[in-house]
């Protein structure tokens, strides 16, 4: 596979076939590991991309804005026959929750970066596809033609299961730390300066071995079926991945869906979600900003007239579908510029609710809780970067978080980030867990 690497190409060649085979993560057998990976079980949506044929990068928000506005716009991709169905993306990536940040282990991702696979494979409704983009000039209509030939040949047609066994790990993150600022947050609540703030903690991970994340990809996508599964490599080899719950904006031309997902409980204690006014408030908190921000932004909107539960492996969730046709003119851009970051990830008053995290949560969440997924010509996925985990070699840093409100306890406010975290450890391959 070629090294990552950023290329400032602005058209490329492609071409596609049908591959016999069933999982896009089979691919690590012969490619090795993937620079990006998406997929959501439920839906047999899933994509596996090798390599870079070209990046963008962005340095801010606006410069972010300006990428996914690019990268949305009519295709820069000349196929060399009928453009295939189905296709995610092609453009996989994120960006940062905020611009400020000191962690040095979130340089290689930069504020935000979205990439372009040299080879991509995806589900289709009758198996497997795969693509091979490479950057427009001579020779290029020869080497995409000569990769789909050499690389369809050797697909494996075999699913991908997780192989690895069970290794201790040896996990930290100061729990009074934590709890303390917890108590500054319903301090703040309880003066009226607050409705709501997010606060999030770092778990400091290290393996015995090094982990391998085709493996915790593996696991990831079985455990957490109703989460969206995802891996984005940076040039120098860390990975950020995870299975998060929470849809941003998915959208198809005008149509958007997207959701309020605020409100947890421990499965045992699903029955008291409904009845919980912390947790109903909490969610409607969101509901109410979401709605208001797609109010200048859409023809029309609607949503669920109740939250619905949702169960994952560990935790349950109160949800909100909420489904909007856009006004002409609007895409995704400008859905991540107005929506980022939600009440579920930052807190009411937003700006209040920002300015607390910034001076007290001492953190550098890096793309955790930002928006990820893939983008193409009219069409993307975002995603709200939760449930995940930055990983290279033997150290991990999992990132987990609670929504803090008036009646807020600091004891429970740990052990919810605990139950949170469960799923990534597992995925790790920690089997003490």
């Amino acid at each position: 596979m070629t090294t990552l690497g950023s290329t400032d190409a602005s058209r490329w060649v492609a071409g596609w076939i049908p591959l016999p085979a069933v999982d896009p993560l089979a691919g690590a057998e012969a490619f090795g590991e993937p620079s990006v990976y998406w997929e959501r079980p439920l839906v047999r949506e899933a994509a596996a991309g090798w390599g870079e044929a070209g990046a963008r990068e962005a340095t801010n928000a606006a410069g972010a804005q300006a990428v996914l506005k690019e990268l949305s716009a009519p295709d820069s991709v000349r196929w060399l026959e009928a453009p295939p169905p189905e296709l995610p993306g092609p453009w996989f990536g994120g960006m940062r929750f905020s611009a400020s940040g000191q962690d040095a282990g979130w340089s290689p991702f930069g504020f935000g970066r979205w990439t372009l696979p040299e080879t991509l494979v995806w589900r289709t409704e009758k198996g497997l596809a795969l693509a091979v983009f490479a950057p427009e000039g001579p020779g290029a209509e020869d080497r995409v033609r000569s990769r789909l030939s050499r690389m369809g040949s050797v697909f494996p047609s075999s699913y991908r299961h997780p192989r690895g066994t069970p290794q201790t790990l040896r996990v930290s993150s100061p729990r009074p730390d934590f709890e303390a600022r917890v108590e500054r947050a319903v301090e703040a609540i309880r003066a009226g300066n607050l409705l709501k703030v997010v606060l999030a903690r770092a778990v400091e991970v290290e393996a015995e071995h090094d982990f391998d994340r085709v493996d915790t990809l593996a696991r990831l996508r079985e455990q957490n079926p109703r989460c969206a599964t995802f891996l984005f490599q940076a040039p120098e080899g860390t990975a950020f991945l995870g299975a998060t719950p929470e849809t941003l904006c998915r959208l198809e031309g005008r149509q958007l869906e997207t959701e309020a997902l605020a409100g947890s409980a421990a499965p045992a204690r699903s029955g008291e979600l409904e009845s919980s006014d912390k947790d109903q408030r909490e969610h409607q908190a969101v509901v109410r900003y979401i709605l208001e921000t797609l109010q200048p932004l859409a023809e029309r909107i609607e949503s669920d007239r109740e939250p619905a539960l949702l169960p994952l492996k560990n935790v349950v969730h109160l949800r909100t579908g909420i489904r909007a046709t856009l006004r002409e003119g609007v895409g995704v851009a400008e859905l991540v510029a107005a929506l980022q970051p939600t009440p579920a990830v930052g807190g009411t008053p937003q700006a209040l609710a920002l300015e607390f995290i910034a001076a007290h949560e001492s953190l550098d969440r890096g793309w955790y809780t930002g928006p990820v997924g893939w983008v193409g010509p009219g069409r993307a996925h975002q995603v709200v970067a939760l449930r995940s985990a930055r990983v290279k070699a033997r150290q991990a840093r999992l990132f987990v978080g609670a929504g803090i409100v008036a009646g807020s306890r600091a004891e429970a406010e740990w052990h919810e980030t605990e139950m949170k975290g469960l799923a990534m450890l597992r995925a790790l391959g920690g089997g003490h867990v």
